[in-house]
């Protein structure tokens, strides 16, 4: 098992995609869709890699930004991804900055998606998340 890594950049697409899949597929709009993000800074590439591995399914998407990672887990409700969050803080054994947003729950496009995940994360940690700002990832 393993997810599969993209671009930064195709962060918005691929949000994009799992809600196209979602809307196609679930037609009680059910939580079908949900993102994890995860604060990585204090481990090292090889670990993250290794976690990944063992952790993720072939039908997740692992994006990153510099150590900010988001994974987006399709048919996987808030419960489900905090399931995935427990297994890093288990493999890590540590306690990992890490906040899930779920369509169409917390929003209805990719954009008020990312939006949740940095509101959330610039209140409860350190992390401002800057580079979610739509301006900035509409230019990508």
């Amino acid at each position: 098992m393993a997810g599969v890594r993209f671009s930064f950049n195709d962060i918005i697409p691929l949000i994009t995609l799992n809600i196209g899949f979602a809307k196609r597929i679930d037609d009680s709009r059910a939580e079908s869709m949900s993102i994890l993000y995860c604060n990585f800074a204090d481990f090292s590439q090889e670990l993250i890699s290794s976690s990944l591995e063992q952790f993720l399914r072939l039908s997740d998407a692992v994006v990153n930004y510099e150590n900010h990672y988001f994974f987006l887990l399709p048919y996987t409700d808030k419960y489900g991804a905090m399931i995935v969050k427990d297994m890093f803080e288990e493999f890590f054994a540590i306690y990992i900055e890490s906040y899930v947003t779920s369509y169409p729950i917390d929003g209805e496009s990719a954009f008020e998606l990312l939006e949740d995940i940095q509101t959330m994360v610039s209140k409860n940690f350190s992390a401002d998340l800057l580079f979610l700002d739509k301006k900035r990832l509409k230019g990508n």
